[in-house]
């Protein structure tokens, strides 16, 4: 598999080729798996149709990734065997047509990795099983809102719910994670926020979650936004709520996940109207020391070699310094760029393939890199907005988390809290649960599409109980 220099960076197999013409008939869809570690199996899907030219196209679906509609091109074929060649990436695929198992029979290889991948023609691609998911039609009002950020000129759609009888109920703004989500958070098919939302509603809340800025129904630009964009973002949501009838004014609250949870303090500090804050993975050390520590719980959890990790390691803290040290994006980007190429050119040719394409490789890192999202979430410490937060706290964090360190960061946020003098906060550290909240058995990135639940169960009920304690 790829190595990673950038902790956030996701790696994925973006597999390209074409079916050739041989004696058994391609066209259909095709379903493999590769095992990408003992415990986890990446599910890779081909869809194959016939041109009028009586060749092949064909595209490929990475469900637990979520990414679908792949271009396939560039293959070889002789009698009932195939080759593909994915250049981007330094890999390929040859496969043998078994004639009794109807299977194809092969192995899918990156850099100086391999891994079998025999393909089955299936009639249909089954959906991931997500059995929290509500199902309309709800037992409540859902209604379609747009609301505006007047500071910046945007627009931001969302989902309004609320109970079918009565009004002045309390309220929350759900505030996604980081990376450009909609109003449900979606991932890999999971949409945790419309699994909370649905919850809270049936408990009797309001709830207001929204696309973020530049996606869904919202307007604005995401890529030049940073957290405190997101900020502003949020109080245009708060302000809504308060022209609702059905809200009780005095009883709005946010819940924020990972990001989110940098943001709901910022917004609480700055203003006497928030009731409470639940912070779900909400980070309470600097970007870097969350990447620093990430990387270290990531690369443990899938066995990289030590000499690997602190190689890459190496390379990551020279080039935050770099990004901290930078006048602006551009200079970073430079900066980045060149740390990078200098880098790759040392590496062994092995290891580079396992880069795929270098130009590429260095491009995308060295974007993420000098982007102002970045910049300011490397540098940003969460602790002096903890302190001036006054209102009730909610901390939670699975034991299992591997993004956001748990024990390190709930230490961080009550040390803050207490130096704040915050009369009303509580710290929960929940056994099994991951950086999504989903029950897990390693907390491995590569878990959360195979896990079915979306949001645990026992989280969603110390959110109630909480909530209740603090609004009666």
């Amino acid at each position: 598999m790829k190595k990673l220099l950038f902790p956030l960076t996701v790696s994925l197999f973006l597999l390209t080729s074409i079916f050739p013409q041989s004696n058994f008939t391609p066209v259909g869809i095709w379903q493999g798996s590769v095992k990408v570690s003992p415990t986890v199996g990446l599910t890779l899907v081909f869809r194959v149709d016939k041109k009028d030219d009586n060749t092949f196209s064909a595209t490929m679906d990475s469900p637990d990734q979520s990414k679908y509609g792949i271009k396939v091109d560039k293959i070889t074929s002789s009698q009932d065997s195939l080759f593909f060649t994915i250049a981007a990436i330094g890999g390929n695929y040859s496969a043998v047509y078994n004639k009794d198992s109807l299977m194809l029979i092969g192995t899918w290889s990156q850099g100086a990795h391999s891994f079998p991948l025999n393909m089955k023609k299936i009639d249909k691609v089954e959906e991931a099983k997500r059995p929290q998911l509500p199902v309309k039609p709800y037992p409540y009002n859902d209604e379609e809102v747009v609301f505006e950020n007047r500071i910046d000129s945007i627009k931001l759609g969302g989902s309004f719910t609320f109970p079918k009888e009565g009004n002045n109920f309390p309220a929350v703004v759900l505030i996604t994670g980081s990376g450009k989500q909609d109003r449900d958070e979606t991932v890999f098919n999971h949409k945790p926020f419309l699994v909370i939302a649905d919850y809270l509603t049936r408990k009797g809340f309001v709830v207001l979650r929204f696309d973020d800025r530049g996606g869904g129904s919202s307007t604005g630009d995401y890529k030049k936004a940073t957290t405190l964009d997101f900020v502003k973002d949020v109080n245009a949501a708060v302000d809504y709520l308060k022209t609702r009838k059905e809200v009780n004014q005095n009883k709005i609250g946010l819940i924020g996940h990972s990001e989110g949870g940098m943001i709901a303090p910022l917004v609480a500090s700055e203003r006497k109207d928030i009731a409470f804050i639940i912070l779900l993975a909400g980070p309470g050390l600097t970007g870097e020391e969350i990447l620093i520590k990430q990387a270290e719980l990531i690369s443990k959890a899938n066995a990289v070699p030590a000499e690997v990790f602190e190689k890459n390691m190496k390379l990551s803290k020279a080039i935050y310094s770099e990004i901290r040290n930078s006048k602006d994006a551009e200079e970073a980007s430079v900066r980045v760029k060149k740390m990078l190429e200098e880098f790759v050119q040392k590496l062994p040719e092995s290891e580079q393939k396992e880069l795929g394409d270098i130009k590429t490789f260095i491009e995308r890192q060295s974007k993420t890199a000098s982007s102002p999202w970045f910049k300011f979430f490397l540098t940003y410490d969460p602790v002096p907005a903890l302190e001036k937060v006054k209102c009730p706290v909610l901390a939670l964090n699975g034991e299992k988390d591997l993004q956001v360190p748990p024990k390190e960061d709930l230490a961080a946020i009550e040390q803050a809290l207490k130096k704040g003098k915050n009369k009303n906060y509580k710290m929960m550290l929940l056994p099994g649960l991951n950086h999504p909240f989903q029950t897990a058995q390693t907390g491995s990135p590569n878990e959360y599409a195979k896990i079915e639940e979306t949001f645990s169960p026992i989280a969603l009920g110390i959110i109630s109980d909480w909530l209740k304690e603090i609004l009666q």
